[in-house]
């Protein structure tokens, strides 16, 4: 398989630098006459923003300080919360702003640059019922006033429209002298109207305006001549560009007419703001003429008749694009990668403005492109067929390792108790978990340990999880890492993190748990926030919750537990605080009739029971010792192995059982406590923490008994008047003095037996 994968890699590398080297260059001019590459051309000056919401904002035009030609040309763009943005001219009555469009690169004309903005609809009258609640400017409605700027109204896409029976509108020049244009609509009734437009007078009417308009008032009179409003009916009129409105059917329905449209201003540069442009060398007449654009007051660039503009417009010439008020901003285009073999057969050539046609001879460029099409396909196939490969070696590697790590025993089970256990646990595939961690990257890791590193991940389906990837697997164990699985995803307790399932596709087995997002016990004691510290109240609850955990893993599950690694560090808080017992990594489930375990030592120094340590035999009450390191941590607030407490007080357990037997207990005791609690309660949890740390396991109590102990505490500090009905003394067991552990702080993991010195030093530790 490695040598195939050798002899692809090495084909595929050879046929790619042939094609990179000699055909591809060949391929890439056949191909040329046929691409459509269409260069981006400048739109605004550097730095600057080039658009509002939807609007693109070319150069004369600009948003901020420094990105506008004149203030004249000033955009306001106002955002405001999850609407779209607005544009406005800033000096030209803020109004609303729809687009605006550079004049049409051309030599011999076509459309100017255009800004189409927003105005209203003008009524007759708004007390008429079906003008009601129309805006309506006084008397004499009136338009954006443009006189003196570089804007006037389009002639060519805008019209006039007037609405109503017995109607006849003008519009008037900004005094009211004299009528510059208007229009006449008639109808017997209102549903006598026209259907496509209003061009036949009939429920409204339309009329072409004047060149150079910059300003306009409407008057409204009846057929006869009068004043509107002696007839109650409502009128409207208003100026719109056609090419943006639809004209509906029923043009007289005032109520259904939209309040604003949009109209269409040409615009310009005035000679004297001209000079002031980046593309001015100061000369006026010198920057007329350019090799990529001109500049005119007129729409042809040859000076016909047309009627001059007061103001200036610049266009690039045929051939380059982009923005003509923008140093360089004119743009040559290639017109050999938009023209087809229609337009030049032969060569195609490229020059400023243009390009010319050669002949040539198109065989050597027919057998380049021929030879370059079979060696891509040759290509292809080759990495079609390297990726096959790889797919079969990666699907035979997942079988594989699904079949070592106990995948079909799993799948067995499952099937056999498909009913319970697969609405509990699930097979992971190992692309689902890669895709989770994002390829188990070093960024999602949670924490290490000697058993594996725990990942964060997220699921399809939104979940977040906790992915755990062992170090090692032992083939010898796997029945029983399988039946362990089983068990442990039967486990339905609300202080037990849930193991949702598992991947065997890998080389070591992935656990998948349930997400805890506020860390564990051992940060929040050893590493408290002041915001949240670690009251009386929430000690007791937590470690009543992580009693109450370990009692239905000893009594309650289907297979007694043994969780074998009971720390501080091993329980999770959720965002309410709720403990949750974690890491089964050394877990074992035994049989009901069985007392212990024998196994190799596996704990964490601190935690571990002397006991086991000397006998290697775990048995349930190993977890009740680990859990009264625990209880001493909850009290003390101190870590269970410090060089802190001096050399006979380094280990919390004997450090703690010594202060004890001094009667010394509240000068250990974490002196927020107590203010938080009263006496009875701290000494009831001590006594209970020192029968648990008793030197002989057989005088300890359950898991079931220090739940049940620590319930009735709990029951006192909430209702302390029944302390003296309920109150029953603890026994106060006399243990034997156990002394400190020597310097080990590190976990003792499955992976790494505990030597001949170490066993002895322990000893001779316990002996003392």
């Amino acid at each position: 398989m490695m040598m195939i994968t050798m002899i692809l890699r090495m084909a595929f590398k050879l046929v790619a630098l042939y094609c990179f080297l000699f055909l591809l260059p060949l391929i890439a001019a056949a191909a040329a006459s046929d691409e459509i590459v269409d260069p981006p051309p400048p739109v605004a000056l550097p730095n600057c923003t080039a658009t509002c919401g939807n609007l693109t904002v070319p150069y004369p035009f600009g948003i901020g300080s420094g990105c506008f030609l004149d203030e004249l040309y000033e955009i306001e763009c106002h955002r405001g919360g999850n609407s779209t943005p607005v544009a406005t001219l800033k000096n030209l009555m803020n109004v609303t702003v729809l687009n605006i469009s550079l004049p049409v690169p051309d030599n011999s004309g076509g459309p100017g640059g255009f800004i189409e903005v927003s105005q209203p609809v003008f009524y007759s009258e708004q007390n008429l019922p079906n003008c009601t609640g129309r805006a309506v400017s006084g008397n004499i409605p009136t338009s954006l006033n443009l006189t003196g700027s570089s804007f006037m109204y389009s002639q060519t896409k805008n019209v006039f429209v007037s609405g109503g029976c017995n109607n006849l509108a003008s519009m008037f020049n900004p005094s009211m002298i004299s009528a510059v244009v208007g229009c006449r609509s008639t109808c017997a009734n209102t549903g006598n109207v026209s259907q496509d437009d209003c061009s036949n007078g009939i429920g409204c009417c339309m009329n072409t305006i004047p060149f150079g308009l910059q300003a306009y008032s409407v008057d409204f009179r009846t057929e006869n001549g009068s004043p509107t409003g002696t007839d109650g009916s409502c009128r409207y009129a208003f100026l719109v560009d056609q090419s943006g409105y639809e004209f509906r059917s029923n043009m007289t329905d005032t109520r259904s007419l939209p309040s604003h449209v949009p109209v269409a201003l040409e615009w310009g540069i005035s000679d004297e703001i001209f000079v002031q442009m980046p593309i001015s060398d100061g000369d006026y007449q010198s920057n007329l003429l350019k090799p990529s654009y001109w500049c005119s007051h007129y729409d042809n660039f040859y000076f016909g008749s047309d009627n001059p503009r007061p103001y200036m417009q610049c266009r690039c010439r045929s051939g380059f694009a982009g923005n003509p008020y923008i140093t360089d901003g004119c743009k040559d285009i290639n017109e050999c990668l938009i023209r087809n073999a229609t337009y030049c057969p032969g060569k195609c050539v490229n020059r400023p403005g243009s390009y010319d046609c050669v002949d040539n001879n198109n065989n050597g460029a027919i057998i380049g492109v021929g030879s370059g099409l079979g060696a891509v396909f040759f290509l292809g196939l080759l990495w079609w067929f390297y990726k096959f490969i790889k797919r079969r070696h990666e699907i035979k590697l997942k079988e594989k390792f699904f079949k070592r790590n106990g995948g079909f025993l799993l799948q067995q089970q499952l099937s056999y108790d498909e009913g319970s256990h697969m609405e509990k646990s699930k097979l992971f595939t190992s692309k689902e978990l890669d895709k989770a961690t994002d390829h188990f990257n070093e960024n999602r890791i949670l924490g290490q340990g000697g058993q594996g590193t725990v990942y964060k991940g997220m699921l399809t389906d939104g979940r977040i999880v906790a992915v755990k990837r062992s170090r090692i697997v032992d083939e010898g164990q796997v029945e029983q890492f399988v039946n362990e699985v089983m068990i442990l995803s039967q486990i339905n307790h609300r202080n037990i993190v849930k193991l949702l399932g598992c991947c065997l596709e890998t080389e070591v087995p992935l656990l998948v748990y349930e997400f805890i997002s506020n860390g564990t016990l051992y940060q929040h004691l050893h590493n408290p926030i002041e915001e949240f510290p670690m009251s009386w109240e929430r000690r007791m609850r937590i470690a009543t919750e992580v009693a109450g955990a370990l009692s239905y893993l000893h009594f309650t599950a289907a297979i007694p537990i043994y969780h074998r690694d009971v720390k501080s560090s091993n329980i999770l808080l959720d965002d309410q605080y709720r403990a949750k017992v974690a890491d089964f990594g050394t877990s074992r489930s035994i049989a009901i009739d069985q007392t212990h375990l024998t196994t190799m030592v596996k704990g964490t120094i601190g935690y571990l029971d002397p006991e086991y340590f000397q006998t290697c035999q775990f048995t349930d009450k190993s977890d009740v010792y680990s859990f009264g390191v625990v209880l001493v941590e909850l009290l003390t607030g101190q870590k269970p192995i410090s060089a802190m407490r001096g050399e006979d007080g380094r280990s919390l357990a004997v450090y703690f059982i010594e202060s004890m037997e001094e009667n010394r207990l509240l000068d250990i005791v974490d002196a927020g406590l107590v203010k938080q609690s009263q006496e009875e309660e701290i000494l009831g949890v001590a006594n209970l923490a020192k029968r648990c740390l008793n030197s002989n396991g057989r005088n300890r109590p359950t898991m079931k008994e220090v739940a049940m102990e620590l319930e009735r505490i709990r029951a006192q500090h909430v209702n302390p008047s029944t302390l003296e009905q309920n109150h029953h003394p603890i026994d106060h067991v006399r243990t034997r003095s156990i002394r400190a552990w020597h310097d080990f702080s590190m976990p003792v993991r499955s992976e790494t037996q505990t030597t001949s010195s170490e066993f002895q030093l322990l000893i001779h530790s316990l002996e003392r």
